[in-house]
């Protein structure tokens, strides 16, 4: 796959500087889960510092699963049994503790209480579908505890091409996405042959998950103590085999965990209006995934 002129190093100028909702993102939905606002409930987590909100950066996100049907709420606050109780599917992306909404090096501190990790934990075991996604370094570092309730060791790091500065193609081609409900999806023209990512970390698999996307080989893992400054003293290890994003059950419940956020957003970054997750050219198979894992999450694709 070619990709056009977009190096990662641009990315972090395009992370700080001026973000806003690609509005005119409107990919097609073939088949419609629901009829208009009458599907289950999707929280989107706002209690908690999130990068990514119904409202802001996560905007298409949310207007897609509305136009397939689901009812899509903020989830304000901390998390409590009568409130989650409320919903079907609780999404958080990219969470973090007060500590480092500004300051982006260590200490990171996680963005849950031990008491909202142990209520999360039961309503998934009990039947809740959470869609867990935390970015780089200091998200993945903010999300790592409430990850491992469920199995998933989080690094607080950045996963990077050895090779090329560019996003990460994951493909059937190469076995990286692999074959599964979730990508075959529904009907046949659901299936999804590739996405791609724009940087974000790996984490290692419980034995009872089932990846989606897998890292070859050429990928290391780097591990800062400040987001985006790298030296020749920064840790790096080989990530082969790695997942950036995988799912499993839980109890009577449902996890999908991914490592890597921006792909499952349409943004336009900067002053040149750069088109940031979904809505970029080489990612036009991203939404189909998204629709994907929240009816696997529904229970639409068992």
């Amino acid at each position: 796959m070619k990709f056009p002129f977009l190096l990662l190093l641009l990315y972090p100028v395009c992370l700080f500087s001026q973000q806003v909702a690609d509005t005119s993102y409107n990919p097609p939905i073939l088949h419609p889960a629901y009829e208009a606002n009458t599907g289950p409930v999707v929280f989107i987590d706002e209690g908690h510092f999130n990068f990514h909100t119904k409202d802001g950066r996560y905007r298409s996100f949310a207007q897609l699963l509305e136009r397939d049907g689901y009812q899509v709420q903020a989830y304000k606050g901390l998390f409590k049994k009568k409130q989650l109780a409320k919903g079907k599917i609780l999404v958080i992306s990219n969470a973090l503790n007060a500590q480092n909404e500004e300051n982006w090096y260590k200490p990171v501190l996680s963005a849950f209480s031990p008491k909202e990790i142990k209520r999360v934990e039961k309503w998934v075991r009990t039947g809740g579908s959470l869609f867990l996604i935390a970015d780089h370094m200091p998200l993945a570092g903010a999300a790592k505890d409430l990850a491992a309730a469920f199995g998933f060791e989080f690094t607080d790091g950045f996963v990077m091409d050895t090779v090329q500065n560019r996003p990460i193609a994951f493909n059937r081609a190469d076995q990286s996405l692999r074959g599964n409900p979730i990508t075959n999806g529904r009907f046949p023209d659901e299936k999804v042959e590739e996405v791609v990512t724009f940087t974000g970390q790996g984490f290692k698999l419980p034995e009872d998950a089932i990846p989606i996307l897998v890292l070859g080989d050429g990928y290391v893992n780097l591990l800062p103590d400040t987001a985006w400054v790298f030296t020749p003293e920064t840790i790096r290890l080989p990530v082969t085999g790695w997942s950036q994003g995988a799912y499993k059950k839980h109890g009577k419940g449902k996890v999908v965990a991914f490592g890597e956020a921006a792909m499952f957003s349409a943004q336009l970054a900067g002053p040149q209006k750069m088109k940031m997750g979904m809505n970029n050219p080489v990612a036009p198979e991203n939404y189909q995934l998204l629709l994907n894992i929240i009816h696997w999450l529904d229970g639409k694709l068992e």
